[in-house]
């Protein structure tokens, strides 16, 4: 890198200064490059190299320079064996979480991490090594590498139980369930959000941390439809978001948005929009929310279908969300199918698809769905295009009656025999 090959610059507070006083980035950039190269390891000196450190990471995170802050914890390796190992922890999180700002930087921060993590494995650093693992993890379930990011995570929960690092051990255990519920198997996702509950109850642990907790504890009781407890933690998960100005905040809001729809509140939506809370947050996610609420509150698929067509990325894209919008529908179209049909004995399949205002194969495949799943009585006679509706059939009292009485004339038998056996022994 030509700004690291120039002459260095002294390590002081007049060179940090010069930097910040420069006209653009890239003089900046490169004056701090020079203050790196000082030889000198005085107390000061390094005092001040920590300082060029953070400004150098700052702009090169608002000019996107992903590769730079790669190849920045590559070159200050030497420089970490001179400082405190907490100092060095600090700065190269602080380092992989200013690649982390800098958008489309997924894999690049994936093989960040793992460079970072064969580096602290060699020189010893079990501290950080762990902290960038649990990182890794994380980014591993993001891109979905389920496989590779449990495996990691399961090596690492037992090495952090060991050691008893309690604040380490909530986020790795989050990190499980999380990726537990990704696989689709709750009650490993609530045995480690148990575990991560019971670490954290016995230390302080971060606000934003208390409503990630808060958030995911709402995630699985909503995925066992108990909405109304979902609803009480996404609330608190809001609280805490929304008092940081974390961008969780919103998620939170939507998820309580979602809960007072799937328990028939939907008419409660607009009233938690319009509070002084929920008007801070206004925007595309709010706005899907609402629509996917009057859409229900008028029972109407049409409008429902607009709103995911509308609103696709803010609504399908997010698999909670669509998850539960999924069994919110198919009940909303079963319930519009059955109250269409209830007058007839046979009525056209394009007549009920006109009536629903939906196209005639989603229909025809919906019903043949509802008569296999026994939601009524009927068949499909496809050749004439029709629905053929039977009459409910009446199951005659007569023969359970008939069964039970057999039954019991059974037992009445068997005990005489037992006694005729005792009385002839």
């Amino acid at each position: 890198m030509s700004s690291m090959e120039s002459s260095y610059l002294p390590a002081t507070t007049e060179s940090i200064a010069k930097a910040q006083e420069a006209k653009d980035a890239s003089d900046s950039i490169s004056i701090l490059y020079r203050v790196l190269q000082d030889p000198s390891s005085s107390a000061e000196a390094l005092r001040t190299k920590e300082l060029a450190i953070t400004n150098l990471t700052n702009y090169l995170t608002k000019e996107n320079r992903a590769e730079e802050l790669r190849n920045l914890l590559t070159q200050l390796r030497p420089f970490f064996s001179l400082i405190p190992k907490a100092k060095t922890a600090k700065i190269v999180r602080g380092i992989i979480d200013a690649v982390a700002k800098i958008p489309g930087t997924s894999d690049l921060q994936i093989s960040l991490c793992k460079e970072m993590v064969e580096w602290t494995r060699a020189e010893k650093r079990t501290f950080l090594r762990q902290r960038v693992e649990a990182r890794l993890a994380a980014l591993l379930l993001e891109n979905q590498e389920y496989t590779e990011a449990l495996t990691l995570l399961t090596g690492l929960i037992k090495e952090v139980r060991r050691l008893d690092d309690k604040l380490l051990l909530v986020d790795i255990d989050l990190l499980e369930s999380k990726l537990h519920f990704s696989l689709r198997n709750l009650p490993k996702a609530k045995a480690s959000l148990t575990a991560a509950r019971t670490a954290a109850n016995a230390i302080y642990v971060p606000p934003a941390q208390q409503g990630t907790i808060d958030l995911q504890s709402g995630i699985l009781h909503a995925e066992e439809k108990d909405y109304k407890t979902a609803y009480s933690y996404f609330f608190e998960a809001f609280e805490a978001f929304s008092a940081l100005e974390d961008p969780k905040a919103i998620f939170s809001l939507k998820y309580m948005l979602l809960c007072k729809i799937m328990v028939n509140q939907a008419d409660d939506v607009a009233g938690i929009i319009s509070s002084k809370a929920g008007l801070k947050y206004l925007g595309p996610d709010v706005d899907a929310m609402k629509a996917v609420a009057d859409a229900y509150s008028k029972r109407s698929l049409k409008y429902f279908e607009t709103a995911l067509r509308d609103y696709k990325s803010q609504l399908e894209e997010d698999p909670i969300v669509h998850r539960h919008l999924s069994s919110l529908y198919d009940t909303l179209l079963e319930q519009n199918l059955c109250r269409l049909i209830e007058p007839y004995s046979r009525v056209e399949i394009a007549h009920i698809a006109e009536m629903i205002e939906l196209p005639v194969d989603h229909v025809e495949k919906k019903l043949s769905q509802m008569i296999l799943d026994k939601k009524f009585a009927g068949t499909l006679d496809q050749g004439a295009g029709c629905l053929i509706i039977f009459e409910d059939p009446k199951t005659e009292a007569i023969f359970p009656a008939t069964l039970e009485t057999i039954s019991n004339v059974g037992k009445v038998v068997d005990s005489l025999y037992m006694r005729s056996a005792k009385i002839m022994a």
